[in-house]
């Protein structure tokens, strides 16, 4: 970018004439370029230093036209005034409207100081937020209702024990989760990805069809840095639907590439969609890339599939200071993990990741209605 180019530039950033889209770049470059993010700076003092010249040479033609219409009124001689007694006469004639000034000048030094603090980009506090929720403290919109569906739940879990214990089958605990996510299927024997920080500290885990059906299970593999887990429906009860539709993509997805997610930032699954915005993740991380998509806490572990139906990578948080910036595990890190499971036990030497797409072809709605089914909410106590 020219210099005058970029003057310009800073000048419209400054007076809030830039499109949202062109603000945001604007400003991820000042965090990148420390040269522009100095030329913000001094340009918005030099502003409002040529305001507050231009306001004090104002003053001053004020003061000497209201001297000037005095003399002419003869309510002061200003020929007689020389030296010290006509500046302490001034002085003493004008004090109220010198202090007005002074403290106008004094509002004037802080609000510049204020604006340079406006438009300084602050230091990153925690901007990389994951979406895992918090069930034990989210709220329902009605508190009866809430005791309602915990006096439900237990209803529920002493019929299930009371099964259980018919079928010869121990005791459930009643557990109650307090974090969730979503994690999606990649093998029909009940094996699923989700993020590592959804199950972090996990006693019990278990999954839920958007359905209602629960399922228990465990996680066999973790990767903290990749933030990938892979987990293990446990439970007599869980039976495959049937073949995956989408398939799990080793290649990297082109930028602006439309993407679409299905996850569980309520209880119900929720349908988002949006492209892929840059090929790389927050602070440059290249394990991840950064998507233009509506995501809150729960979508962790979400499936981001294109428009083939093919998953393209696993979201797993997004910045919190910008509004919009999404991101994105690389779906070959899912590849990446169940070769290392497969090293650690042959036990899981017959998964087998689906490389196929059936709904290639397939409206979006057709897409949707066939893919939710291997979609599920996590709970983490």
């Amino acid at each position: 970018m020219e210099d005058i180019q970029l003057l310009e530039a800073v000048e419209r950033y400054i007076r809030g004439e830039m499109k949202p889209d062109e603000r945001v770049y604007f400003e991820q470059l000042r965090k990148t370029n420390p040269e522009v993010d100095q030329l913000v700076v001094e340009h918005t003092l030099f502003i409002h230093q040529m305001n507050e010249v231009g306001e004090l040479r104002k003053f001053k033609s004020t003061l000497n036209e209201v001297h000037t219409d005095l003399a002419e009124k003869g309510e002061i001689n200003s020929d007689k005034l020389q030296g010290k007694s006509k500046i302490l006469y001034l002085w003493k004639r004008y004090k109220r409207v010198a202090t007005i000034a002074a403290t106008i000048a004094g509002i004037t030094t802080i609000t510049i100081s204020l604006l340079v603090w406006s438009v300084t980009p602050k230091v990153p506090q925690d901007e990389f937020v994951k979406l895992s929720r918090d069930l034990a403290t989210q709220k329902t919109d009605l508190a009866n209702q809430k005791k309602i569906t915990s006096k439900l739940s237990q209803d529920v879990n002493l019929v299930r024990n009371k099964v259980d214990e018919s079928l010869g089958r121990p005791k459930g605990p009643i557990i109650n989760y307090k974090k969730g996510g979503t994690g999606f299927l990649i093998d029909v024997k009940g094996y699923l990805v989700t993020n590592a920080h959804v199950v972090e500290g996990a006693h019990n885990i278990a999954v839920e069809r958007a359905s209602g059906k629960d399922f228990n299970a465990e996680f066999v593999f973790k990767d903290v840095q990749k933030d990938i887990a892979i987990l293990k429906i446990k439970d007599p009860d869980y039976k495959s639907t049937g073949t995956i539709p989408y398939s799990i993509s080793k290649s990297s997805a082109d930028l602006a590439v439309p993407i679409f997610t299905l996850g569980f930032p309520i209880d119900n699954i929720v349908y988002g969609e949006g492209y892929l915005s840059s090929l790389k993740g927050f602070q440059n991380d290249t394990s991840s890339f950064q998507i233009e998509i509506s995501a809150n806490s729960g979508n962790s572990g979400s499936p981001i599939l294109n428009k083939n139906g093919e998953v393209i990578g696993v979201l797993n948080g997004r910045q919190t200071n910008v509004q919009g910036f999404t991101f994105a595990i690389h779906s070959k890190y899912i590849f990446s993990a169940i070769e290392e499971l497969k090293k650690k036990d042959t036990a899981f030497a017959r998964i087998k990741l689906p490389t196929v797409s059936s709904i290639k072809n397939t409206g979006r709605e057709q897409q949707v209605a066939k893919i939710q089914d291997f979609v599920f909410i996590v709970k983490v106590d």
